[in-house]
C-alpha cells in the first residue's frame, strides 16, 4: 500500500537486494542466520498520528490483534507540539524475532491548544470515522475469540488498512484548514484527515550509503541519524499531493 502511495519507497528498499546480490554465498548464510540480519529485511519503523480517545482505543485494539502492544511515553510538549505519544510494538525476543514492526502513535492533547483552535479541532474529529463499519465487527468478532482462522484474516487486513491509506482530499473545509495550518502542521495532518494515513515508513537497510546515494540519486532530501546508521526516513511525501494546492 505505501510503496504504491510513494512509488520511490520501493526503490529504496529494493538496496537491502542489491547489496545481498553482490555477497559471496557464505556471507549470504551468515545474514540468513543472524536475526538482526534476518530482521533487516523485513523491520518497519510506521508512524501515524490520531486524534481522539476513541481512535486510540481502537487502534489498540487493531495493534493488539496484531501482536504489537503499547511501549513507552513520549511527551512532544517539550518539542512545542500538542501530543503525546506511544509506541506500539512486539515486546518480547520471540515476538520481534516474527514480528519486527513499529508504529509511532501520536495523539493530540486538546488541552494545550487555544480555547478557539480547541474547540475547532474537536468538532472536526467529532464528524470523521477512520474505521469501516466491518472494521469494527472484526475487531469484536477478533477479540471474542482469540484471533482470526486463517480465512478470515484477509479480510480483516483488508479492512484495517483503509484505516492507514492516504486520502488527496481534506475532510475539513478550506478555511479550517488553514487557520490549523497557521497554528501546526501536524495539528493540521492530524485533523484533516480522513484517515490514520501513515506519514512515514522507514525501512531498515544492509548498506546506508548506498541508500543516501540513492537518495540524492532521486533528488530526495535525506538525513543521517549516527545514532541510528542502519535506519533511512523516507518522505512521505514523494508522489503524493497535499490535501489542498
Amino acid at each position: 500500500m505505501y510503496e504504491a502511495e510513494v512509488p520511490l519507497y520501493g526503490d529504496l528498499v529494493s538496496i537491502n537486494e542489491q547489496v545481498i546480490s553482490r555477497l559471496s554465498p557464505e556471507e549470504r548464510a551468515a545474514i540468513c542466520k543472524d536475526l538482526e540480519g534476518a530482521r533487516s529485511q523485513l523491520e518497519r519503523h510506521g508512524a501515524i498520528g490520531l486524534g481522539t480517545p476513541e481512535e486510540l482505543s481502537t487502534v489498540r485494539r487493531l495493534f493488539g490483534l496484531l501482536g504489537l502492544r503499547p511501549a513507552g511515553y513520549y511527551d512532544l510538549s517539550v518539542a512545542g507540539l500538542p501530543m503525546h505519544a506511544t509506541a506500539f510494538r512486539p515486546v518480547t525476543p520471540e515476538e520481534l524475532g516474527k514480528n519486527p514492526f513499529r508504529v509511532f502513535t501520536t495523539f493530540l492533547r486538546p488541552e494545550l491548544l487555544t480555547p478557539e483552535n480547541r474547540e475547532r479541532a474537536l468538532s472536526l474529529l467529532s464528524t470523521r470515522c477512520i474505521f469501516t463499519k466491518r472494521l469494527l465487527e472484526l475487531l469484536d468478532h477478533g477479540e471474542q475469540q482469540g484471533g482470526f482462522i486463517s480465512t478470515e484474516t484477509s479480510e480483516f487486513v483488508r479492512e484495517a488498512i483503509k484505516t492507514f491509506r492516504w486520502h488527496s482530499i481534506a475532510s475539513t473545509c478550506y478555511e479550517d484548514y488553514c487557520v490549523l495550518k497557521t497554528k501546526h502542521p501536524i495539528l493540521t495532518d492530524v485533523v484533516s484527515s480522513p484517515s490514520a494515513h501513515i506519514n512515514h515508513l522507514t525501512p531498515r537497510t544492509l548498506d546506508i550509503e548506498a541508500v543516501q546515494k540513492q537518495m540524492k540519486k532521486e533528488g530526495l532530501p535525506s538525513r543521517l541519524a549516527s545514532k541510528a546508521p542502519r535506519l533511512v526516513d523516507v518522505p512521505s511525501c514523494c508522489g503524493r499531493r497535499a490535501l489542498w494546492p
